[in-house]
């Protein structure tokens, strides 16, 4: 391959992925006025399952997100992870093998996750945007408060916008370091979001090492303590004792977010609703580690991604317990999906991975 052929293939490489969103925009007359029809289907991993039949079911949703971690987990393979709650989560799970994000940094992502649009879409992939969003661009958490639910986010929101006021106050009963599905009203369905920041690159990388050992490490047991000599290293990181002493503090604390996960599904459990919600798992992109976060490769997009489904709420599953999918999952599948387990209706500006379907 010639020196030009290879810069082409670079560009385009780097670029498809932003440019490509923009077609469902040119399909529409006019950015402005995004029409509020619906759907009546909805994506994850490219398994659409039709819920014409479903418009009375409300199952509770308990939406765990973690930051900056590759799926750096044990369920996925890592044998170096110490993750025992996750990995017994997965068991009771649907584990999608290819989840990214839509863009290696969070900001741009939050403003897909919430709007069910590509950030590119919107204008929001810019780092910081302050742009408007489109007129009728809705916090898909409204539409389930209209519905009757109970919506919390715990805390995170950064939605890259400026329509970032409204979208938190039309999305969340309560959204706040102390939101939680117990501060509900006596049997209201919930939709409740917990942002776990312990793998957050400030842990892992900014913060002085006495503060992390304070914060982190102090929450290990000796044994639970990464050995830098045994991290396991990607190929394109030089083998120097100061790389190995970062990817070592990285898995620490991957450790402790696995213990606060742990301690969430353990509520759920005691409070007596995990029979009743569809629990998921993800991160908002890679870790925050070089040439992770902020950079357009796998190691920067891919995340880890699990959804369990209850007994009494499988039909609605698109596979077994147990089960690993490999179909490409994008955040822009996530609102959709979520309005359609949920029963309600989507509307014609939520965009998605793949648009085919098949009836459940």
């Amino acid at each position: 391959m010639n020196f030009a052929m290879k810069i082409t293939q670079s560009i385009l490489c780097c670029c498809l992925p932003l440019i490509l969103p923009y077609t469902s925009l040119w399909a529409q007359d006019n950015q402005n006025e995004l029409s509020d029809g619906v759907r009546e289907t909805a994506v994850l991993g490219s398994d659409i399952v039709t819920l014409r039949n479903n418009r009375t079911s409300q199952p509770n949703i308990l939406w765990i997100t973690v930051e900056d971690m590759s799926p750096t987990l044990g369920c996925y393979d890592d044998q170096f992870a110490h993750t025992p709650n996750l990995d017994a989560l997965a068991k009771q799970s649907i584990v999608y093998t290819n989840a990214f994000a839509v863009s290696p940094v969070c900001s741009p992502s939050r403003s897909t996750l919430i709007t069910g649009m590509y950030n590119a879409t919107m204008g929001t992939h810019q780092m910081r945007s302050e742009n408007r969003l489109p007129a009728g661009v809705r916090g898909f958490p409204t539409r389930l408060r209209n519905a009757g639910y109970y919506a919390t986010n715990n805390v995170k929101t950064d939605y890259n916008c400026s329509d970032a006021a409204r979208l938190i106050e039309e999305s969340w009963d309560a959204s706040s370091a102390t939101a939680h599905w117990r501060n509900r009203p006596p049997k209201k369905p919930f939709l409740a979001v917990f942002n776990d920041m312990t793998t957050h690159q400030s842990r892992t990388m900014v913060w002085p090492y006495a503060t992390f050992q304070h914060h982190i490490q102090s929450q290990l047991s000796v044994q639970q303590i990464s050995n830098p000599a045994d991290v396991p290293l990607p190929a394109y990181y030089p083998d120097t004792p100061a790389i190995r002493r970062t990817v070592a503090r990285y898995y620490d604390c991957v450790t402790v977010m696995d213990r606060n996960v742990g301690k969430l599904i353990e509520q759920l459990e005691s409070d007596g609703l995990a029979d009743n919600t569809i629990v998921f798992f993800y991160s908002d992109h890679g870790s925050g580690l070089p040439r992770h976060k902020r950079l357009l490769f796998d190691s920067g997009m891919r995340v880890a991604l699990m959804v369990r489904f209850p007994e009494k709420l499988r039909h609605l599953a698109p596979a077994a317990p147990g089960t690993t999918i490999d179909r490409p999952v994008s955040f822009v599948d996530f609102a959709p999906t979520l309005l359609n387990l949920c029963g309600q209706e989507i509307p014609d500006y939520m965009q998605r991975l793949q648009q085919g379907h098949r009836s459940s």
